[in-house]
């Protein structure tokens, strides 16, 4: 029994042996198995290794062999690089906080993600390790590592801090030393940079990178010998960004030791911060290429500096004007110079530019300012300069030269000292001039008599007395011209002055307006001898000469002087033969006079004194009885000019011609045509009073009473009542007595509105309003005649009638009766009015297709003059431009600068620098525009629109420089023009925008 129980004890004892070392077997063989992990991790076999530590952690439940399984799996990923490692770390610190290894995996992470550049991330997880727990070697690296991670965070303080630790380490101290170099290297703190530079200097890996920084400190401190020693080393072994900033210090370091020539192939090297060089970089090798005398290239590097505003820039444009001035660009210079003398960081230069700015000023002009106001602005910011007696003289010279003969008459009236006065008296002749030109004559009057008041040039007091007599004749004030003109001639130095070719002819028509034939006769006979060449004043004076002959009844002479007319066959021949037609009559040769109408009729056939000639054929054709001819003269007349001037006293002579050939009924049909026709004209009253005596001669009284009463400007019963009335208001008109004619002839107009005089009474209350300056009041009488039939009066009441309603702009009312004018006027002046006006009334109307037809045919007459001319070639070139018709523009503006004056020669001017800038030709342009600043300057507007084009010249051909300050320029000194101030923003904030593409000091 007992041995039963012991066997069976035995067997159980046997059986829980058995059992525990079953189970013991299978954990000794999962400990053998994370051994056989560990040992393949520590050889570094992580992928065998990985995998075993994962079989592991499957069979095993115990919670800290789990722990250091995913402890070894996330770490072995780290070190095979795979893509989830770092969740794998961070899912083990999540999932086993109070592991062991919690601590060791916070540096797995944070080197893992180190190694992979991820600073940011490594940093996070440096900071959750305690560095206490470490060994030493774990330390070193830690340390090292942290502190690079604040270095590449810019946080150089902790970086400091960090490298210091391991700045003795064997494998870490050289690589600290190295950062804690740089880090002083770029808080300038070149002392403590270089001690720890001089500790790795043995060292190869870091030789390359030392040399430039040793090179740039050195720089820095102003040892600009070693920096060059140190740089050219350097250069062999550095990158590409390595060598650009090189070639910049050690070009810097020459130019500094002002060495140029050896400076000059490093600054070329240099390619700036970012592919970008500010405005310093570009000065100091434009400087470099200024001290070699390579003008040249000197303006292609200062030229690039800018919108600077600092000590560089100033030194710059200064520099960059005086290599304009070498090269002979002084419209460059003067803007350059213009920049430097607004700069205050250099007094000396400041004043130099002022200075060469003003010279520059006075010799080619200033779009800017006046000269004047250049030339006194240096005087009165620098008194006591050395050069103040040539800046003076170079101020009153200014005066003429410049031709900004306003800003200078200002100036002059203010300083009108005895040194002046000579410059005084020609400014005061010149304005007159201009003043003259602009058609404002009363001021012009002014200047003349100023300048002829302060005679200190004999020639100018001469010239000035010829102006005067010359604006007293526009004036109407013909005696007192002839009395300039006479003083002129007799003044000794009248016959060196431009003006003294033709004081002949100017005397002549002075005498001639005073209708002083015989004198005027005898001063163009003068002024044929004395002048060939000027065929227009030739011609003239001939016809001239035969006007004043014929009038004095000399009409042989008044002949021979027609006949010369005729012979050089000008515009007037027309009007010579019908003169010399008409002569021939009056020395009784009937024949001779009706042949050379003959002629005239068939040579003529588009002359504007046809209808003249055929009347005057028919009157002689009445003279010498040959009756038949001169009915069918008058025929011809009529079918020609049935509205003509003449039409109603052809019908009138053909009446009195049918009259006189008894021939009653035919005489009584042409008088009742005119009566019908032409009612309350005077040949009309000729006809009524005619046909009269017809009926009174056949004793048809009542019929003539009947007829009479059909006519509603004949009042039979109140005639004597008209006539006392009409009279005595004419009596009035006649002598002059204006407002009593008013009153007069208005009561003649209420009470008689169809009275035998009502016609003329109109005219003549209209013309009296006109002279009493009530032009408004004037405006229904005028109207009132030229609603009539053709009359005497019609074409001078249609001329005040343009006259008026011109005067105020109105247009609508204007054209229609211009465009009568132009068809009914019988004198060519004021076919020529209508003609002119209708091409500014069209303009203004913005009809510019009907504006050129009329400026061209202004243009067409030779005779027209050449302010007119300047008028139409205007109107032409600016229509052409609003209807983008480029062509014609471009032609009207060229015509238009061979004859304008003051500000339409600014415009055609401005116009030639646009076009030439169009076709490229940016040269030829800018010389438009100096030319525009030198000669107009007082033309603000243009002179400011030529800037721009100028500025655009001078970019395209490279030169940003010039355009930006000339841009500038125009914005600061023309507020006063608001397009051309937006016109010149929008083209500077371009060029800047293009510019800081490449220049790192432009803002745009």
């Amino acid at each position: 029994m007992q041995k039963k129980i012991i066997v069976f004890l035995l067997v159980s004892i046997i059986g829980i042996v058995n059992v525990n070392a079953q189970q013991s077997a299978i954990y000794t063989n999962q400990l053998s198995e994370l051994d056989k992990a560990i040992l393949l991790f520590k050889d570094k076999q992580y992928q065998s290794a990985q995998i075993l530590f994962e079989r592991v952690k499957q069979e095993n439940n115990q919670q800290d062999v789990k722990a250091d399984c995913s402890y070894y799996i996330a770490t072995c990923a780290i070190r095979l690089n795979q893509s989830n490692a770092d969740e794998m770390m961070e899912k083990f610190v999540a999932d086993y906080p109070t592991s062991s290894k919690q601590n060791q995996a916070f540096k797995e992470v944070a080197q893992y993600y180190f190694e992979q550049g991820k600073y940011p991330q490594a940093m996070e997880y440096f900071d959750k390790v305690d560095e206490s727990s470490l060994t030493y070697e774990e330390e070193e690296k830690f340390n090292f590592q942290k502190g690079y991670a604040y270095f590449t965070a810019k946080n150089k303080k902790e970086a400091t801090t960090y490298f210091n630790k391991v700045a003795n380490s064997k494998e870490y101290g050289s690589q600290a030393k190295y950062y804690l170099g740089f880090m002083n290297y770029e808080n300038d703190n070149y002392e403590e940079a270089t001690k720890y530079f001089d500790q790795v200097s043995g060292e190869e890996k870091y030789k390359e990178k030392l040399s430039y920084f040793q090179a740039d400190m050195n720089f820095k401190l102003g040892n600009f010998q070693k920096a060059i020693e140190l740089g050219i080393a350097a250069l062999p072994k550095s990158n590409a960004l390595e060598k650009s900033e090189l070639n910049k210090i050690i070009g810097e370091s020459y130019f500094n030791l002002k060495q140029y020539d050896k400076a000059l192939p490093y600054l070329k090297e240099y390619k700036g911060k970012k592919g970008k060089w500010n405005n310093t970089d570009f000065y100091q090798l434009g400087y470099t290429y200024y001290q070699q005398k390579d003008y040249e290239n000197a303006i292609s590097q200062f030229n690039k500096i800018i919108g600077g505003n600092d000590s560089v820039a100033q030194n710059g444009y200064y520099h960059l004007g005086e290599s304009y001035l070498k090269t002979d660009k002084k419209q460059q210079a003067l803007n350059a110079f213009k920049n430097a003398s607004e700069m205050n960081f250099d007094a000396k230069i400041q004043e130099d530019a002022h200075l060469n700015y003003a010279k520059l000023s006075y010799e080619i002009g200033n779009s800017y300012q006046s000269v004047p106001d250049v030339l006194s602005s240096f005087l009165n910011k620098y008194p006591n300069t050395p050069n103040k007696l040539e800046i003076e003289t170079l101020l009153i010279n200014s005066y003429i030269t410049s031709k900004n003969y306003s800003a200078a008459l200002a100036l002059l009236e203010k300083n009108n000292s005895a040194e002046n006065k000579p410059a005084y008296q020609k400014v005061t002749f010149y304005r007159g001039i201009e003043l003259y030109t602009d058609g404002n004559y009363q001021e012009a009057m002014k200047m003349f008599k100023k300048s002829i008041a302060t005679p200190r040039n004999a020639k100018f007091t001469a010239r000035a007395t010829f102006w005067k007599g010359e604006t007293e004749y526009v004036l109407d004030s013909f005696g007192d011209a002839l009395l300039s003109f006479k003083q002129f001639e007799n003044a000794p130095e009248s016959k060196s002055t431009p003006e003294y070719k033709n004081i002949n002819y100017n005397i002549a028509y002075a005498h001639f307006k005073q209708k002083e034939y015989d004198q005027a006769g005898d001063f163009f006979q003068k002024q044929i001898e004395a002048v060939k060449d000027d065929k227009v004043r030739l011609n003239d004076s001939y016809l001239r000469l035969g006007d004043c002959r014929f009038v004095t009844s000399k009409y042989w002479p008044a002949m021979d002087a027609y006949n010369k007319v005729i012979e050089m066959k000008s515009i007037d021949a027309d009007y010579a033969a019908f003169q010399k037609a008409i002569s021939y009559g009056f020395v009784g040769k009937n024949d001779k006079k009706i042949d050379d109408f003959n002629k005239y009729l068939q040579n003529f056939k588009s002359s504007q004194y046809r209808d003249d000639a055929l009347f005057e054929l028919g009157n002689t054709y009445v003279t010498e009885n040959k009756t038949d001819l001169a009915v069918k003269t008058y025929d011809q007349l009529l079918a020609e000019f049935k509205n003509g001037s003449f039409a109603s006293k052809a019908i009138l002579r053909q009446g009195l011609v049918y009259y006189n050939g008894q021939k009653d009924e035919s005489a009584l049909a042409k008088f009742k045509k005119v009566a019908a026709e032409y009612p309350r004209s005077p040949e009309a009253l000729e006809a009524v009073s005619t046909a009269r005596l017809i009926y009174m001669d056949n004793g048809k009284v009542d019929e003539y009473a009947s007829w009479v009463r059909t006519l509603d400007f004949v009042e039979v019963s109140d005639a004597e009542l008209d006539n006392d009335t009409y009279e005595s208001a004419e009596k009035q008109f006649l002598q002059n007595n204006t407002k009593q004619a008013i009153t007069s002839l208005s009561g003649y107009v209420s009470k008689f509105p169809n009275g035998i005089h009502s016609l003329k009474a109109n005219f003549y209350l209209a013309q009296s309003y006109f002279t009493d300056g009530l032009p408004n009041n004037a405006v229904a009488h005028y109207d009132f005649v030229v609603s009539k039939p053709r009359n005497e009066f019609t074409e001078q009441s249609l001329a005040r009638l343009c006259e008026i309603h011109l005067k105020k702009d109105d247009f609508a009312k204007a054209i229609p009766v211009l465009k009568r004018l132009e068809t009914e006027a019988d004198f060519p002046q004021n076919k020529t009015f209508a003609q002119a006006n209708l091409m500014r009334a069209y303009f203004e109307q913005k009809d510019y297709p009907n504006a050129v037809i009329y400026a061209d045919k202004v243009l067409e007459n030779p005779k027209t003059d050449n302010n007119v001319k300047s008028d139409a070639q205007i109107i032409v070139a600016r229509s052409a431009v609003k209807a983008n018709d480029e062509a014609k523009a471009r032609t009207a503006y060229a015509k238009l600068l061979t004859i304008a004056k003051g500000e339409l020669a600014a415009e055609a001017l401005y116009y030639d620098a646009f076009f030439k800038n169009k076709d490229g030709k940016y040269e030829d342009s800018n010389k438009t525009v100096q030319k525009l600043a030198k000669d107009y300057s007082g033309y603000k507007y243009f002179g400011s629109k030529g800037l721009i084009i100028m500025a655009n010249n001078f970019y395209k051909m490279d030169d940003s420089y010039q355009a930006t300050v000339i841009l500038d320029a125009v914005i600061k000194n023309f507020k006063e023009f608001q397009d051309v101030v937006d016109e010149a923003t929008v083209e500077l904030q371009k060029i800047k925008s293009e510019e800081s593409k490449t220049n790192s000091s432009i803002t745009e």
